[in-house]
């Protein structure tokens, strides 16, 4: 029964992956690049870790590939838990399927599809780089084994366990923190990069040392032990990595067990609650403007918190504009300059702001009668914007001149950054009513089909504009620079910068507002097209 149960599941899975190529060309070409691009990767970190081979730090190296490889396992089901159907088991609920065979029948199927290909090339690579003689690759083989499925039997445990989060509105919200570990990792990778590119691979062998006892790494650690002739080593730490294994599926199978036997918020009345409950404010009415300038400024903040793709542009945009000055300075390569990008990536988030509340917009155009309507509607957004932006931007200024030690240019980095930001302000404010567009609610995707062209030319249209409307003041702090004595006057560009970014800021909305107020119809059909 379970050899039938698990062919089924193996077929099922195929038939999901087949079944969504079908449903577009658009999807199926996406499919087709994105695995010859990750084959094609695997393939060159093979040939790369088989170069490897006999190298004096080999073993370090692979052994910590393989702890990274299954740290991303397990944090994938948490950051992109729609990315494999099947890591829900909540569909399975109606089934009569005991649980040994049902995790049995998933992990086999777990083991379809280019991740676990992927990962498969990689943990070949690594043992080959290591192993050396026949008692060696005997163990290699029982390694590769181990490590792929601790991996899988890993990633599993995780979704079962966090099921009913990662299915629920909230807990999709997770996938915002995705823009941030990547941004936070590649500029990590790069900073070890460069430093390890100085000293060598030497100072990674304390790590090596202690993550070949922990699994599934020990078992790639376990053909270096076989090679070396320590055959006890080898054992306990094969040993360590099938423990693992059997712990994992028995997590696995315990949440498994609980989630298809127990009943869930949905099949259960909660007492003592009433069906209406009473909300409470939290208290950001009250300190934002009366009128419509604070109603518009809450509702832009609560996107910002409650919405899950509004919220991920935030932390991304956040994220980069402090990674890249930081990280830039604390590498010595960096400028003070850099720290303008904050100031950039935040004022990236004014442009589509109509696109921003999808259907919802026609709530908001019905109360704009007016081109004060329009205008109120916009400042109230661009404020929101502001509250969180100017503080943002001065705390990334003052952090990378810490850094790089260049206090007196301070005042006209900081200057030339609310100048940019007030740029920006202006050009969003004006592509939003001329280039609308809708952002899908669902998926992945920040822009509807066929709107990709808009889409471009707001974004990217509007920040050349923004860079020309910035050449005033980058001119004056260029001639200040280069002319003899004007480093006595370069802190007069801080109060300018800013006043030159409120009058730009408010020039752009004032030629914003008629726009938007007589391009409603064309606005919310735009917008309301994902």
């Amino acid at each position: 029964m379970s050899t039938d149960v698990t062919g089924v599941f193996v077929r099922l899975k195929l038939s999901l992956l087949i079944n969504g190529l079908r449903q577009s060309g658009g999807r199926r070409a996406a499919y087709v690049a994105s695995a010859v691009v990750a084959l094609l990767f695997a393939a060159l970190q093979l040939l790369g870790l088989i170069m490897l081979r006999g190298h004096a730090h080999a073993d370090t190296v692979v052994v910590i590939l393989v702890a990274v490889l299954a740290l991303g396992w397990a944090v994938m089901p948490l950051f992109f838990p729609g990315g494999d159907e099947t890591l829900d088991p909540t569909r399975l609920v109606m089934l009569p399927l005991r649980p040994r065979p049902l995790v049995r029948a998933l992990l086999v199927a777990s083991l379809v599809g280019i991740g676990p290909l992927f990962t498969l090339c990689l943990l070949s690579g690594s043992v080959i780089a290591v192993a050396h003689g026949a008692a060696a690759y005997v163990v290699a083989v029982v390694a590769v084994v181990l490590a792929l499925l601790v991996c899988v039997a890993l990633a599993r445990a995780v979704a079962v366990a966090n099921i009913r989060l990662l299915t629920s509105r909230k807990g999709r919200d997770l996938a915002v923190l995705s823009g941030l570990v990547i941004a936070v990792g590649a500029q990590v990778v790069n900073f070890g990069a460069q430093r390890l590119g100085s000293s060598g691979l030497e100072p990674l062998d304390p790590a090596g040392d202690v993550l070949r006892w922990v699994p599934p790494a020990s078992a790639i650690g376990a053909v270096r032990s076989v090679s070396e002739g320590s055959y006890g080593t080898g054992v306990l730490q094969l040993a360590l990595s099938a423990s693992a294994l059997f712990g994992l599926i028995a997590v696995w199978s315990r949440h498994l067990t609980r989630l298809m036997t127990s009943p869930d918020g949905s099949t259960l009345q909660a007492a003592g609650e009433s069906a209406v409950r009473e909300r409470t404010s939290t208290g950001l009415s009250r300190l934002l403007p009366a009128g419509r300038t604070g109603t518009v400024m809450e509702r832009s903040l609560r996107y910002v918190w409650r919405d899950p793709k509004t919220k991920a542009a935030w932390v991304t945009s956040l994220a980069i504009g402090l990674i890249v000055p930081l990280f830039n300075a604390l590498q010595g390569t960096g400028s003070i300059y850099f720290a303008c990008f904050a100031a950039g990536m935040l004022g990236i988030q004014m442009y589509n702001q109509f696109g921003q509340d999808t259907s919802a917009f026609w709530m908001v155009a019905m109360t704009i009668s007016s081109p004060r309507d329009a205008y109120v509607e916009l400042r109230g957004r661009a404020l929101a914007l502001l509250l969180i932006t100017l503080p943002y931007a001065a705390l990334v200024t003052v952090l990378t001149t810490a850094l790089i030690g260049d206090w007196p240019k301070l005042p006209e980095v900081l200057g030339l950054s609310l100048a940019l930001l007030g740029a920006m302000l202006a050009t969003g404010a004006w592509t939003s009513a001329r280039f609308p567009y809708s952002i899908p609610q669902e998926g992945y995707k920040n822009v509807a089909p066929g709107q990709s062209g808009l889409a471009w030319i707001s974004i990217f249209g509007g920040m050349i504009a923004a860079a020309l409307l910035c050449a005033p003041v980058l001119a004056v702090t260029i001639w200040l620079n280069v002319s003899e004595g004007g480093d006595d006057w370069t802190w007069l560009l801080l109060p300018g910068g800013a006043a030159y970014g409120a009058a730009i800021t408010l020039l752009g909305l004032r030629l914003a507002a008629p726009r938007t107020a007589a391009r409603l119809p064309e606005i919310l059909t735009a917008v309301s097209k994902g």
